[in-house]
């Protein structure tokens, strides 16, 4: 197989036109894990017209949340922020990981971790963007996707080589569950999830993909009385103290699942000297109070929420006008 980086092995496995826009799938085999099994899936989203020599935008890398895959970013008709991002010059990369729409389980797949994805997968996926767009990479997530570029970040396995900015859209790690904080509890929930090898996002309604139980179990563990964000000795909660590439956060204020509260508490571990959190309701001037998943897949989150992100992109890119501040 002949290689499209010269980093690992990647293959190109499909290039096709959707409507006005290119859709490029690239196919990661890094092999710097302790599972050699793993394979990722990243696409590549551009202009149909654009001029094979030209040069590309703003790189940006888009990180789907739990249950979901590339198609949270664009439906098959070109509908979504990626597409939007996309249309509007920027070169787009949308992540899938493990065992995630395109991208295969891996052989360990039921104990994939955020600790896995944050120490190996995204650094490969970043260094993979900035070696084909010749640029350090912007990064968005929303949910988990947000949680594990905040694990990236405060574990040290990325920093502003690989990252230029980063958006949090909906992602937090202090939600408390008191009944986790009792020791019996966990352990029965840790009892009866290692029965299980995934949990059924389509059975819970809560998107098309399954998650693997290590995410659940790790999980788990973060709430757990002695739990912390981290893995093992590693504290990401006190190493987001050291992280100083540009963060804006957002949260909805309707959001149940992964409400403001929580989501501050997490843009507020932050040491980025620039920094902006954003509060996504009617309060705030905008046309609805937003919830989980309509923060950016919505027709209302196009006219409100989808300015914001190409708004904070352009001023990142430019490297001036960003005032490190809060929104209520």
């Amino acid at each position: 197989m002949q290689s499209s980086s010269e980093l690992f092995p990647v293959a190109l496995t499909s290039a096709e036109f959707c409507g006005d826009l290119s859709e490029d799938v690239y196919r990661l085999k890094p092999a710097n894990s302790p599972d050699s099994s793993v394979e990722l899936a990243v696409t590549r989203l551009g202009l149909a017209q654009h001029p094979v020599d030209a040069p590309r935008g703003v790189p940006v890398i888009l990180l789907h949340g739990s249950f979901s895959n590339r198609r949270f970013w664009y439906s098959p008709r070109g509908i979504g922020l990626g597409a939007h991002l996309a249309r509007l010059g920027f070169d787009v990369w949308i992540a899938e990981m493990r065992g995630h729409g395109l991208s295969q389980r891996n052989q360990g797949w039921k104990y994939n971790r955020v600790a896995d994805y944050a120490r190996y997968d995204l650094p490969a996926i970043g260094a993979f963007v900035a070696e084909q767009s010749g640029q350090v990479p912007h990064w968005v997530g929303h949910s988990l996707g947000g949680t594990t570029l905040a694990a990236a970040l405060g574990g040290g396995y990325m920093g502003a080589s690989l990252v230029a900015s980063a958006a949090l859209f909906g992602s937090q790690v202090s939600r408390t569950r008191w009944p986790l904080r009792i020791p019996p509890v966990e352990w029965l929930g840790r009892f009866l999830l290692k029965r299980l090898s995934a949990i059924s996002g389509q059975r819970l309604k809560r998107g098309p993909e399954d998650e693997p139980i290590g995410i659940a179990l790790e999980s788990l563990r973060w709430q757990g009385l002695f739990g912390h964000f981290g893995v093992g000795k590693e504290d990401w909660w006190a190493g987001l103290k050291t992280v100083e590439v540009p963060i804006l956060a957002a949260a909805g204020v309707a959001d149940e699942q992964d409400p403001v509260g929580a989501c501050r508490a997490l843009f507020e571990q932050f040491a980025s000297p620039v920094r902006r959190f954003v509060e996504l309701g009617r309060v705030q001037g905008l046309s609805v109070d937003y919830g989980h998943v309509n923060m950016l897949v919505s027709k209302e989150a196009q006219q409100d929420v989808w300015p914001l992100v190409v708004g904070w992109l352009n001023e990142c890119a430019e490297g001036f006008g960003i005032d490190a501040q809060s929104v209520a």
